[in-house]
């Protein structure tokens, strides 16, 4: 039999009834043989209420900024998982499984001192494995663990998923499934395209893409950690009938499997269409054009945590100015636009300009690596729609066009019907 570790986010795990409905699935999984890790978040909510208490306390309690300790915070925000773990396990005691729940500390997860925002750095999986030779069901409360201090940490917002699959990496599990509201990666958005398909199979480059392009079926820090480690990863619904589902081996459960690429057999060219909404552009015009000169713009953004991401340059044909463009959150701009200004004697720009409400669409495949003319079809489907491209970034599995954003859904449809994606697996 495998070893599997079962994630279950904050829908799944909404209320009573649904934390009932995951022990049937983890019932299943037991009874057919498996040894099971199960990582859950948070009830639907419960996080950003907990959230909501902290930021409210300082102001109640007369304090005039509300300033917090981050290790308090970690204290309060981390126990949402306490309860969803405590409450799955007594729910599978129930149900004549043997269980028992696990908060980050007990593991150990070890977790650098960065509180709220901590990266996994090691966890040892040892009395896990020798829990699951006893017979025994873990239940781990998923996006915390324990830093240098001694203290609970939290990873961030999706640190349940990040939680899951570094577990299954520690106890060298044969697969880690992530259950979800979705049944699986589809080619695109089936809110925007009906038509588009569950794929069956996604290389861990590919969805590292489509996570970090929009895709919000799995968080980027968790796809990266399952690439490292090779951690074979499958997205599937919690909401389909525990019952109705084989979990004997050699069965194919409905759901996509996110693997290395040699294990899938027929690539193709282009896998999937993402966007991501709120994005925004700014314009440096007539700036100095000399060695530094982008370290001067970009060097302060950073510093101040400002996300850049697409960057276009246009030289003057006489090569002595250059106009600097490139994208940030809609959220950023205020903040880019002051660090900008701070440093305008340095860089040495004549005007800087901005334009919100931009949609970033991006084709993704690992087919693109040897098929040319990828690209150019985009951009004649595009153009016989009348949509304007404001700016293209590629790199060697993914391209990205700027439009502005009333034209969204019919550029998402418009490249997801031009590369066949509509047409049945």
């Amino acid at each position: 039999m495998a070893r599997l570790v079962l994630k279950f986010g904050g829908t799944s795990v909404a209320d009573l009834e649904r934390i009932h409905n995951v022990a049937r699935h983890v019932k299943r999984e037991a009874d057919a043989g498996h040894e099971v890790a199960v990582v859950v978040s948070a009830m639907a909510g419960k996080t950003n209420e907990l959230v909501k208490w902290v930021q409210d306390m300082p102001r109640v309690a007369g304090a005039n900024v509300p300033v917090f300790d981050a290790r308090e915070y970690d204290a309060v925000v981390a126990s949402g998982e306490q309860v969803t773990a405590g409450l799955l396990a007594i729910a599978l005691q129930s149900m004549g499984v043997e269980a028992r729940s696990w908060l980050g500390w007990q593991i150990p997860v070890r977790t650098s001192k960065a509180h709220s925002s901590a990266r996994i750095e090691e966890i040892d999986g040892s009395e896990l494995v020798r829990r699951f030779e006893l017979g025994q069901v873990a239940v781990i409360a998923g996006f915390q663990g324990i830093a240098p201090d001694n203290r609970i940490s939290t990873l961030g917002r999706g640190g349940s998923d990040t939680t899951a699959v570094a577990i299954a990496a520690a106890i060298d599990a044969d697969r880690c499934d992530i259950y979800t509201d979705v049944d699986g990666v589809y080619t695109t958005d089936p809110r925007i395209e009906p038509k588009a398909r569950r794929l069956d199979r996604i290389a861990f480059e590919e969805m590292l893409e489509m996570a970090s392009l929009g895709a919000k079926v799995l968080q980027v820090r968790s796809v990266e950690m399952a690439m490292v480690h090779g951690v074979k990863t499958f997205v599937r619904s919690s909401f389909d009938d525990p019952d109705a589902i084989d979990s004997s081996p050699g069965a194919s459960p409905p759901g996509t499997l996110i693997c290395d690429e040699d294990d899938i057999v027929e690539k193709e060219v282009v896998t999937g269409i993402a966007y991501a909404r709120d994005e925004s552009q700014i314009s440096l015009r007539r700036v100095p054009d000399k060695p530094g000169v982008s370290a001067s713009i970009f060097g302060p953004l950073a510093a101040e945590n400002v996300n850049v991401d697409m960057i276009v340059q246009s030289v003057s044909e006489d090569g002595s100015r250059t106009d600097m463009t490139f994208t940030v959150p809609d959220s950023d701009v205020a903040r880019a636009i002051s660090v900008l200004e701070a440093n305008r004697e340095e860089i040495g720009y004549e005007l800087v300009q901005s334009d919100k409400n931009l949609v970033k669409v991006s084709v993704i495949g690992i087919g693109m690596r040897s098929h040319a003319g990828v690209a150019a079809t985009a951009f004649a489907a595009l153009a016989k729609r009348g949509i304007n491209i404001r700016a293209i970034t590629t790199s060697e599995i993914k391209f990205s066009v700027l439009i502005d954003s009333e034209y969204t859904e019919l550029a998402v449809r418009t490249l997801h019907a031009a590369y066949g994606l509509d047409s049945a697996a």
